[in-house]
């Protein structure tokens, strides 16, 4: 991994986290290392979609970041991805959209998803499962972690 600003995907749960009782310290903590730069925040058109039946904090909190994150688009590439997670069984059909996060940040060269999903994202039983597949495919290793992983100085 190179020295940052890291290239972060986050899934649509982190920015929901700002707002949990649980998750917010760890989720805030994460997007203000965006704003000092010490990550590039990613997101894409899947993120988008989740956010819009949001709250309008959660909205509001995702287009506060409009300027300043990198959008990528839903590809071919990031289909075939996704159908190869999905046909290997690291994730059923109904958790198509999480296995499309993956995908994007995969293809995208992201240094890492950033997510609170434990079931289907940050589980320590699918993460090798995702990087068999994407090896297979020709693409590096994804990693993937919860904001509590890349901020380590924050307590939750």
């Amino acid at each position: 991994m190179r020295k940052g600003p890291y290239r972060a995907y986050a899934d649509t749960s982190v920015y929901g986290g700002v707002f949990d009782a649980e998750f917010g310290v760890a989720s805030r903590a994460f997007f203000d290392r965006v704003r000092e730069g010490v990550f590039t925040l990613v997101t894409s058109a899947v993120v988008d979609g989740e956010i819009k039946p949001a709250p309008t904090e959660i909205k509001q909190f995702y287009s506060d970041f409009s300027p300043s994150r990198m959008f990528i688009d839903v590809t071919e590439e990031a289909i075939d991805l996704q159908r190869a997670y999905l046909e290997e069984g690291i994730l059923s059909k109904k958790s198509e959209q999480d296995a499309l996060h993956v995908a994007l940040a995969t293809i995208h060269h992201c240094d890492f998803i950033i997510s609170w999903n434990f079931k289907h994202i940050v589980n320590f039983e699918k993460i090798p499962k995702f990087n068999a597949v994407n090896m297979l495919m020709g693409y590096g290793n994804i990693a993937i972690y919860s904001p509590l992983e890349v901020i380590p100085d924050v307590k939750s």
